[in-house]
C-alpha cells in the first residue's frame, strides 16, 4: 500500500472496502456536515451499505473509472478525494472531496486534490479536470478557486436532494493552466 504525506501528521492513502469498518465510523463522525453535498454518506449508514459503498469505487478503479482515497490525520481517517468520473480516452475527469469538522482548516482537501490533480495531468496524461459544487458549498468553492481552476458556469436545478432541487458549480483547469 502506499501513503503520500499531506503534513507531517497526515497522510493520502487507497480507501478499499477492508476499511469499511473505518469509513462508517467516520461516515458517522462527518455524516451532518457532508451529506448535504455527497449523496453516498446517507447511503453508507451501516457495515453492509459502507461495504458496498467502498466496493463499488474498488470495482470502478478497476475499470479505470473511478478512485477514492482518504486522509488521514494522525492515524484517524477524517476525510478523502476522489475521482468522481474518470475518462482517459476523453482525458477527462471530476474530482471531489469531504472532510469531517474535526480536520478543517489544515488545508487537507486542497493539497489531497493537488495530489489527485497533478497525477490526472501528468501521469495519466488527461487534458481536463473538473470540480463540481453546490453554489451554497462556500468551502468547496473555494477550494476550487485556491487550486486555480476557474467557474466556467451553474448547473440550475441540476439534482435532488431531500426533495429540493439544487444547482451544481462547474469548476476546471486544464493541463496547459496547471503549474
Amino acid at each position: 500500500m502506499f501513503a503520500i504525506d499531506l503534513t507531517e501528521n497526515a497522510q493520502l492513502r487507497p480507501l478499499e472496502p477492508w476499511q469499511a469498518e473505518e469509513f462508517l465510523a467516520h461516515m458517522d463522525r462527518a455524516r451532518v456536515t457532508v451529506d448535504p453535498w455527497i449523496p453516498w454518506a446517507s447511503v453508507s449508514t451501516d457495515l453492509a451499505s459502507a461495504t458496498a459503498t467502498l466496493q463499488r469505487y474498488a470495482d470502478n478503479t478497476a475499470k479505470d473509472k473511478q478512485r477514492l482515497y482518504g486522509i488521514w490525520l494522525d492515524g484517524t481517517l477524517v476525510g478523502g478525494t476522489m475521482f468522481v468520473a474518470f475518462d482517459a480516452n476523453a482525458g477527462n475527469c471530476e474530482i471531489g472531496v469531504w472532510l469531517e469538522p474535526a480536520a478543517t482548516g489544515r488545508g487537507l482537501v486542497t493539497r489531497a486534490a493537488r495530489v489527485l490533480i497533478d497525477w490526472a495531468f501528468n501521469v495519466r496524461g488527461l487534458h481536463r479536470v473538473e470540480w463540481h459544487c453546490n453554489p451554497d458549498n462556500v468551502s468547496s468553492s473555494n477550494v476550487a478557486r485556491r487550486l486555480g481552476m476557474t467557474c466556467e458556469g451553474r448547473l440550475r436545478e441540476s439534482y435532488p436532494w431531500r426533495g429540493v432541487r439544487n444547482d451544481t458549480e462547474i469548476w476546471a483547469v486544464l493541463a496547459p493552466e496547471w503549474k
